[in-house]
């Protein structure tokens, strides 16, 4: 990807820089909150996946919709759910986005079209197919973004859910953010053929596969898919090659690969690549700084905001179990 050469495109990478961060940043303290008990259950971190998140979900309107997996903090932040109340979920208070109800793995907000992170691996793509084919049945004009990992490939519904998508030419757009690992299992142990958008062919739909590593380069090939699928012209089936830096969980020392080859992936860490660009179209160094001041002092903000939440009612978990218990 060119260097911005305009005001607008160093604006432009500027947002999408500044996304990634607060993804970092609310990630590291997430990953701090856990290793000192106050937030339990799994924890599943985003660190060194940013740029797939935030340039996807930057190529979408408002109407669209979002499915996310249990890896689901970044793609919330990029779609602009509230910090505060995505760490009061995490901690499991009442002031959570589901109010304590659904913890890290299931962020969920209606207002924002995001359709819920789901920790059921590959579960949540024959979702995707419905709230698209719901899009198109009602021809709002909508388009539905759903992640998924490598490891969900190979899972019954994202066959179903792909085959449904493509006989109904479903709005959908489908992206595979290969990090290389499913779990502990690396891909060549799982896939017969590593390029999971390859599998489009069979389903006689468009793909794609990029590397992950430049956030505007992920949004412009993501756009193409999304305006594809908003005409009407079918799914899309993407592959965005990426890496996890932190272990599958928090609690996963990730002793089944090499110092060498996280520090080889880090090089290409892709916060590292956007604020070089920012810096050599002309961004004064202390201003990015200052804008990661900022950014650290909403996630301390919203740190504080969790840790004094009221946590939620005695008896809370009976409760949205059944209809008349609501």
């Amino acid at each position: 990807m060119s260097q911005p050469k305009t005001k607008k495109e160093t604006e432009d990478l500027l947002e999408l820089y500044r996304q990634m961060l607060l993804i970092r940043r609310f990630e590291e303290a997430s990953a701090k909150a856990y290793s000192m008990g106050k937030i339990g259950g799994f924890c599943h971190l985003y660190i060194g996946q940013e740029a797939v998140g935030v340039g996807a979900i930057s190529a979408l309107e408002q109407k669209d919709y979002i499915v996310s997996t249990y890896r689901d903090h970044g793609h919330a932040l990029a779609r602009g759910l509230e910090p505060k109340a995505l760490m009061a979920e995490l901690y499991g208070k009442k002031t959570g986005i589901v109010s304590g109800n659904g913890g890290s793995m299931h962020f969920f907000d209606k207002k924002k079209n995001f359709m819920g992170g789901h920790g059921i691996v590959g579960g949540h793509i024959s979702l995707a197919a419905g709230i698209a084919y719901a899009s198109k049945y009602r021809e709002d004009g909508a388009v539905t973004l759903c992640f998924f990992g490598e490891g969900a490939a190979n899972i019954g519904s994202f066959h179903e859910g792909m085959n449904l998508a493509a006989i109904w030419k479903l709005p959908l757009v489908m992206i595979c953010e290969n990090n290389h690992y499913a779990m502990g299992t690396p891909e060549y142990r799982a896939l017969s053929v590593k390029d999971v958008s390859v599998r489009a062919t069979a389903y006689d739909i468009a793909r794609d596969h990029i590397e992950g590593d430049e956030v505007r380069k992920v949004r412009d090939h993501v756009k193409v898919a999304v305006e594809r699928a908003r005409r009407g012209e079918g799914p899309t089936l993407m592959e965005i090659s990426t890496y996890r830096f932190r272990g599958h969980s928090m609690s996963d020392p990730a002793k089944y690969r090499t110092k060498e080859e996280l520090e080889k992936y880090k090089q290409g860490d892709p916060l590292i690549k956007a604020e070089k660009d920012l810096l050599s179209a002309g961004w004064a160094q202390e201003e990015l700084t200052k804008m990661d001041e900022t950014i650290l002092k909403t996630v301390e903000e919203s740190v504080d905001f969790a840790e004094k939440s009221e946590e939620p009612p005695l008896g809370w978990l009976y409760k949205h179990v059944y209809a008349e218990n609501v």
